[in-house]
């Protein structure tokens, strides 16, 4: 659990990690090793096999739960590893409530696979009515996503939680919280069972890894989650875990960037003639921005807005950008943007995403940490040659 004597940023530059006892190395070196030798059958150091535990993925696990404000955690392979993970904790018959604007690779996973396993999932829109609207008594897991994936609602997770204390059979409420990251906010404290990162995104933040990561202050679900990982295998390498430990260094540094260029751009898009809509939880306009305001410490990097016009002016629009760059995920250094109803999330079928919102003229922008002139300039260009 992090030290409460000490501040985010402290926390994020030291926990975790300790010179190494040999050579005083200051960084967690990378234990490229699948096998440990033992001194006697079933006696060693602490590991025995680099599927059930690596030295350099105990550090960052150490470093994840003191993040989040955790006592433990998991290293995934990837955020969707996580919620996979998090599946096979149910049996055949059980139900789960998740959001309904949920991350496309998340929908996929409930939708595609885990329904032929017979797990059902109701998508629901928790903004808008209790969860007691669509709990069954076969609900075993509550799933929320906030901000949500691309539009950007914002879920009161003290109330879901609440709300399901109340049941019969008490689901356990997972949070992904990705697009805050644990900066911005903290499940945990709002009374969450477990905190799920694609830790590819702002935790690592240079775009060059794929990871996940589960945290929890539940011991005996920490060994239920961490006996279905070592099962399947769902495990990072340790060069993946020494560059998130390495990304999470700069974490604060980079968050505060993030939403000071996010919000700024966002005030600018809220006025710009050639653009119908934005969504951003920094924003008065935005429909649950007093929750926000009340469980986030920030209102983070991510923007959604909805240009005017059809597809083909959202097609010029991103094939004029310059500097933010066309690609799928999210929370680099580098500003992205994507086209969800054709890049994250077309995977959802089309009259759901159209039933959610994510149309075809919504772009979502993941602002990184350039000059915000700069920022600003390039979506005005790309906005005036859109049209």
């Amino acid at each position: 659990m992090q030290d409460k004597k000490n501040h985010f940023e402290t926390i994020a530059v030291h926990a975790g990690v300790k010179p190494e006892p040999t050579t005083g190395a200051i960084m967690t070196p990378i234990f490229a090793t699948s096998t440990y030798v033992q001194v006697s059958p079933g006696k060693h150091q602490g590991y025995d096999y680099s599927r059930t535990h690596n030295p350099t993925r105990t550090a960052l696990e150490t470093s994840l739960a003191a993040l989040e404000g955790g006592k433990y955690a998991l290293a995934l392979s990837s955020g969707c590893t996580g919620t996979d993970v998090l599946m096979h904790l149910l049996e055949v018959g059980d139900h789960v409530v998740s959001v309904d604007d949920v991350y496309g690779g998340t929908s996929r996973l409930f939708r595609t696979i885990w329904s032929r396993h017979g797990v059902e999932t109701t998508f629901a829109d928790l903004t808008e009515r209790p969860l007691s609207d669509f709990v069954t008594a076969k609900t075993k897991m509550v799933w929320i996503e906030t901000p949500t994936n691309p539009l950007l609602k914002i879920i009161d997770i003290q109330k879901v939680v609440a709300e399901a204390k109340k049941l019969p059979h008490r689901p356990w409420v997972i949070v992904d919280n990705t697009f805050a990251s644990p900066y911005f906010q903290s499940p945990l404290e709002l009374g969450a069972d477990v905190v799920l990162h694609s830790t590819t995104k702002y935790i690592n933040g240079h775009s060059d890894v794929v990871g996940g990561a589960l945290v929890t202050n539940d011991k005996s679900l920490l060994d239920r989650l961490h006996h279905i990982q070592n099962s399947i295998g769902g495990v990072p390498g340790p060069f993946d875990a020494f560059l998130i430990l390495r990304g999470i260094k700069t974490l604060a540094l980079r968050m505060k960037r993030h939403e000071e260029n996010a919000f700024e751009l966002a005030k600018f898009l809220e006025k710009h003639p050639k653009v119908e809509r934005v969504i951003y939880p920094g924003l008065e306009s935005h429909p649950q921005h007093a929750v926000a305001k009340k469980q986030m410490k920030g209102f983070g990097g991510m923007i959604t807005f909805f240009i005017k016009g059809n597809l083909d002016n959202a097609r010029k629009f991103l094939e004029s950008v310059k500097i933010f760059a066309l690609a799928e995920s999210l929370g680099g250094v580098e500003s992205l943007v994507d086209h969800p109803a054709i890049m994250t999330h077309a995977s959802i079928p089309a009259e759901t995403r159209r039933s959610l919102g994510i149309s075809d003229n919504l772009i979502r922008l993941s602002v990184g940490i350039e000059a915000l002139a700069d920022l600003k300039a390039d979506l005005d260009n790309a906005l005036n040659s859109a049209h």
